[in-house]
């Protein structure tokens, strides 16, 4: 099979694709041929181990997993003897940040890892983005325990995970204000925001009043420059570190702190049970992943480079192979 693969960390240039042996599913596993998978922020940090912590999980020297791709959608080949749920020929989406695997054209899983039934109002190739953003952008609502009718204000509301918090904050009922770039201000309203605030032409640090949670899902912002915004039980929440680390540390001291708090929540794996939360809201028309572009996995590399500008709407599809399907 074809797999783009990374036998050592760095830019996009350490990507490259190669033939691999077909893998063979175990008795519980399912062998699935890939349609599609997405190159996200997950992937590039994996690739480029820019924060070294990440090695601890990818290997300390070289790449454990040489074949990245967090998310994949595409068509169950074959089950092995144990496997009951899913059947040759079902269409499936998954999610998998353990070993990765989704860049290549064939992928085993088990069948109780995080895996379902792409839902009927969505291509496979839309199915491949359902995770990874809204996974992360899920983990940190639960965490800030958003409840109904209370303000949020997301910064950076038109990437994977800021699309997919939006989406998500309406379902959960909060009073959602987003902060994007002005071609995208359609866009963000028909997400569902309540209120759109045009970075490009006014400060989000003057709104006239405060939030209950503010979301940076771009990491662009910092809990000092964000905290008059907050309540006065407010909480605030980035998906980066922080210059020198900053949110994990004020995360840790948060917990001895009254008043205005810094969270830093670590994603679980995504379960089994959210898989098809998510997929359960996809079908009922809560949540659809934003797409900004489709590459080829020949172009894996431009792929990436594109991610690692910041400026993508939403998220970026590898097309691994094409498939007719009666949407």
């Amino acid at each position: 099979m074809k797999a783009a693969i990374h036998q050592t960390y760095g830019s996009p240039e350490v990507v490259f694709l190669t033939e691999l042996e077909k893998p063979r599913p175990k008795d519980d596993e399912l062998l699935i041929k890939i349609y599609a998978s997405t190159v996200n922020r997950t992937d590039a940090g994996f690739r480029s181990a820019e924060y070294v912590i990440s090695r601890f999980w990818s290997g300390l020297f070289k790449p454990k997993y040489p074949i990245l791709g967090s998310e994949f959608a595409g068509v169950v080949e074959s089950c092995g003897v144990q496997v009951s749920e899913f059947k040759v020929g079902d269409l499936v989406f998954g999610y998998n940040d353990k070993t990765f695997g989704g860049h290549a054209e064939y992928i085993t899983v088990k069948e109780q890892d995080a895996l379902e039934r792409i839902p009927s109002n969505l291509t496979v190739y839309e199915a491949a983005a359902l995770t990874e953003g809204s996974h992360y952008a899920l983990n940190i609502i639960r965490a800030a325990k958003v409840q109904r009718g209370q303000k949020v204000l997301v910064y950076g509301a038109t990437g994977a995970i800021g699309s997919s918090a939006v989406q998500l904050l309406k379902y959960f009922g909060a009073y959602v204000t987003a902060v994007c770039n002005s071609k995208n201000i359609a866009l963000v309203r028909n997400l569902g925001a309540d209120e759109v605030i045009d970075y490009e032409k006014e400060d989000f640090l003057k709104c006239p009043y405060q939030f209950d949670f503010i979301f940076d899902a771009v990491g662009k912002s910092s809990f000092s420059i964000c905290k008059p915004l907050l309540k006065n039980d407010g909480i605030y929440i980035s998906t980066e570190l922080g210059k020198y680390a900053q949110n994990v540390f004020l995360a840790i001291l948060s917990p001895l702190l009254k008043g205005k708090k810094v969270l830093f929540p670590i994603p679980p794996s995504l379960s089994k049970q959210d898989i098809k939360f998510l997929a359960t809201l996809a079908q009922q028309g809560y949540f659809k992943p934003l797409i900004d572009c489709y590459y080829t996995l020949d172009e894996i590399k431009e792929a990436y480079y594109y991610v690692e500008t910041g400026q993508k709407t939403g998220n970026v599809i590898l097309k691994i192979a094409d498939i007719k399907q009666q949407v």
